[in-house]
């Protein structure tokens, strides 16, 4: 049993650092390139975005709650791999519930961000706004990379 739960971290975490790549790498590139307008190609990466956090955040707590029924330690959530999990979590909690409604209230007054002049403050504002977007998802990446590594370590350190 385990090893399932062992797995089951693994799994959670690399389906988290796998759509967080693909989104960014692929398909908010990808949209930009292909779509009509950036208006469209906002609004698709926005749909998507939307989607890797719900499944980044299920990812996190399975990955927790296998932690935990594996170690049957409360202490285990301290363990430096699953405290980047947590930092994940928060920091794409931040991005879904603070971040990213901002950006669509803007989206919204603006009307057009192609039609919206270029000293506007709301695209200023909106800008700024993707800059932290941006940050957080970085962050939510790095910290995932990191925990990986310290999995494969624990992995190597038990023998």
């Amino acid at each position: 049993m385990a090893g399932f739960l062992r797995t089951v971290e693994f799994l959670a975490l690399s389906l988290w650092l796998g759509s967080d790549v693909f989104l960014s790498f692929v398909v908010a590139p990808g949209a930009f390139r292909i779509l009509a307008s950036r208006d469209q190609a906002g609004a698709m990466v926005g749909y998507g975005l939307w989607w890797m956090h719900m499944i980044g955040v299920i990812c996190g707590f399975t990955l927790l709650a296998a932690r935990l029924l594996r170690t049957r330690v409360a202490s285990s959530v301290l363990a430096p791999a699953v405290l980047c999990v947590l930092v994940m979590v928060g920091l794409t909690v931040v991005s879904q519930h603070a971040v990213s409604p901002s950006m669509a209230a803007l989206r919204v007054q603006m009307g057009s961000i192609e039609a919206t002049a270029a000293d506007s403050p709301l695209l200023a504002e909106f800008s700024r706004l993707h800059r932290i977007s941006v940050s957080l998802e970085s962050g939510v990446l790095l910290a995932g990379i990191f925990a990986m590594c310290l999995m494969v370590k624990e992995l190597g350190s038990r023998g």
